[in-house]
């Protein structure tokens, strides 16, 4: 049955609209609605019961550089730069960071296909609690967006078991960016700030940090700057 003739424009509007994206990141012109999201300003982050959320803050800047979510043994860092209007940044900055991770003995770096794309696996050497040896491994991941760029980095057991790393990959796709108008390079970092309620958390010397290790048989983790802020 057809619809009658000074209907059917309705239908091909219909049929031509595109169907929303289901997945993010997202830009905020998508998602206006963003309640229930943690404002960090140009990251509107998801909360979930037990996963802190922890800044990253720079320390000769003392400027927020990152967001890091903490699930069981994994983490997942977030960044937001700026990006040129006609092309992204992911397809560059992942060539690099293979270069980069390669420059170290004994260490593996090489793509391959995930949840959001192209990603970098990447492996270095590492000695275990134990001393035998083992690995130290990160997977990186990165989206571009209209005039913006979002990498995350995860680590321990998520960077090398989907199962780990599933909560936090559920998290990273309902992330909301606010590229904002300001004029910046790309590559800069987009502004983040921190919310009302935030809990200041002292860490011991980030250097002192235990890092987290896996065997051999498994696939660097992320230099974190001090993280001094925690939400819960």
């Amino acid at each position: 049955m057809s619809l009658p003739e000074n209907l059917r424009h309705l239908q091909e509007t219909e049929d031509t609209a595109e169907t929303p994206a289901q997945e993010g990141p997202f830009d905020r012109s998508t998602r206006p609605d963003v309640k229930g999201l943690l404002d960090l300003g140009a990251l509107k982050v998801p909360v979930r019961a037990q996963v802190p959320v922890r800044l990253d803050v720079e320390e000769s800047s003392k400027r927020i550089i990152g967001v890091t979510l903490t699930s069981n043994q994994s983490t997942l860092q977030v960044q937001a730069f700026a990006a040129p209007r006609t092309s992204g940044l992911w397809d560059e900055i992942r060539a690099e960071i293979v270069e980069s991770i390669k420059k170290n003995d004994g260490a593996q770096a090489g793509e391959k296909e995930g949840r959001f794309g192209t990603e970098v696996l990447a492996r270095i050497p590492a000695a275990m609690p134990d001393g035998k040896a083992g690995w130290r491994v990160a997977r990186f991941i990165g989206v571009d967006g209209p005039r913006w760029f979002v990498r995350g980095v995860f680590g321990g057991k998520a960077a090398f078991s989907d199962e780990a790393a599933a909560e936090l990959e559920d998290m990273f796709a309902q992330l909301v960016v606010h590229r904002g108008e300001t004029p910046l390079p790309p590559r800069e970092l987009l502004p983040l700030t921190p919310p009302a309620n935030m809990k200041p958390v002292r860490r011991p010397d980030a250097e002192g940090e235990a890092e987290t290790v896996a065997p051999k048989s498994a696939a660097p983790m992320p230099k974190r700057g001090p993280e001094i802020t925690e939400i819960r």
